[in-house]
C-alpha cells in the first residue's frame, strides 16, 4: 500500500469521524457556547460590573486587591450565568429530542424437558443433553 493510498485511507476515515452526528453536536455547541460567552460577558461589563464598582471601595482608585476582587466577582457571576443558560438550554433541547422505541425482547428458548434456557439453534440441551426437535420452541 502506498503513501497516497494510506493518507487517502485516512482522510476517508477521519471524515467518518466528523461526520458522526455527536462531533457535528459537540462543534456545534462550542460555536454557540463561544457566541453566548461573548453576549453573558456583555452583560457583564454593561450592568453587573457597575455595580460592584459602586460598592464602597477597600482602597483608593479601586485598583489592587479591590479591583481583583470586582474582576473575580465578574467572572465568576459570568460562569455562573453561562452554565445556568447552557444548563436551561440542554434540558429543552432534550425534552424535544427523539426517543428511540425499545427493541422488542425476544422471548428465549426453553427446553421442554428442564426449563433450561437454551440457544436457538440448539439440538440438544446443553443441561440435560435431551435431543430438540426444531420445531420446540
Amino acid at each position: 500500500m502506498g503513501a497516497k493510498e494510506k493518507t487517502s485511507g485516512l482522510i476517508k476515515e477521519f471524515k467518518e469521524f466528523a461526520m458522526k452526528g455527536n462531533v457535528i453536536d459537540m462543534a456545534i455547541g462550542v460555536v454557540i457556547g463561544a457566541a453566548f460567552g461573548k453576549v453573558v460577558t456583555a452583560v457583564i461589563d454593561i450592568f453587573i460590573t457597575p455595580i460592584l464598582e459602586a460598592l464602597p471601595k477597600l482602597e483608593s482608585g479601586g485598583t489592587g486587591f479591590a479591583g481583583s476582587i470586582i474582576t473575580f466577582l465578574g467572572v465568576a457571576i459570568e460562569f455562573l450565568l453561562t452554565a445556568l443558560v447552557l444548563f436551561a438550554i440542554i434540558k429543552v433541547v432534550n425534552k424535544f429530542k427523539r426517543k428511540e422505541a425499545p427493541k422488542p425482547v425476544e422471548k428465549p428458548r426453553l427446553c421442554p424437558f428442564c426449563k433450561t434456557e437454551i440457544a436457538k439453534d440448539a439440538t440438544r440441551c446443553p443441561h440435560c443433553t435431551s435431543e430438540l426437535g426444531p420445531e420446540t420452541k
